[in-house]
């Protein structure tokens, strides 16, 4: 098992593959819990990519998604630190895992009248809404993918963004099993000689 409090070791010529992770974390949603989380990643010095929270079905009970570059080492050691913060109660890489991700964008546009048609062609074909409309400018909403909101992005440039907001990457496992805050526990088999 990995030792949280050990620094990670190579062998000189590996390689590990960085790479942008996806972790899953319940936590008691008391004051203070997202300061210490963030602040493990800050002693560790790890940049968090994308980073949001929210409540659960469950009360007294938050889900936060964070994303960040790291590689297989180091992802086991950050899951292995979290785990020893009191108010963290579970955590799962979904990188790898069948996973949706998705991300919620509000994005304010220049569009007068003359512009407005193009502008709507666009949204069509990204599936984006509008949500509010001016004399000279257009609030829109997407949520898909990281890659579709910045494809959007590209696109409206030429006519002007003025403001933008994202949520950043929220993530759900498919299937009808859940990363719950109680995880399934596999009884161990243990042989009479062993015990």
């Amino acid at each position: 098992m990995l030792n949280p409090n050990e620094a990670i070791v190579r062998k000189p010529g590996s390689q590990q593959v960085r790479e942008l992770r996806t972790f899953v974390i319940y936590a008691e949603d008391k004051p203070g819990v997202l300061s210490r989380i963030t602040s493990l990643f800050r002693r560790r010095a790890y940049n968090i990519d994308s980073l949001t929270a929210g409540h659960t079905d469950k009360p007294g009970i938050s889900r936060l998604t964070v994303v960040m570059e790291a590689d297989d080492a180091e992802a086991r050691l950050i899951e292995a630190n979290l785990y020893k913060l009191v108010n963290v109660l579970r955590v799962e890489d979904v990188t790898h895992g069948s996973a949706m991700k998705r991300d919620l964008a509000l994005i304010k546009v220049k569009a007068n009248a003359d512009d407005r048609a193009q502008v709507f062609q666009m949204l069509e074909v990204f599936r984006a809404r509008i949500i509010d409309v001016g004399p000279k400018s257009l609030v829109l909403e997407i949520t898909g993918t990281e890659d579709k909101i910045d494809g959007l992005l590209e696109v409206l440039k030429p006519f002007g963004i003025i403001e933008m907001v994202r949520t950043g990457c929220v993530a759900m496992t498919r299937g009808p099993e859940a990363v719950t805050v109680h995880p399934h526990f596999v009884q161990a088999l243990v042989s009479e000689s062993e015990s």
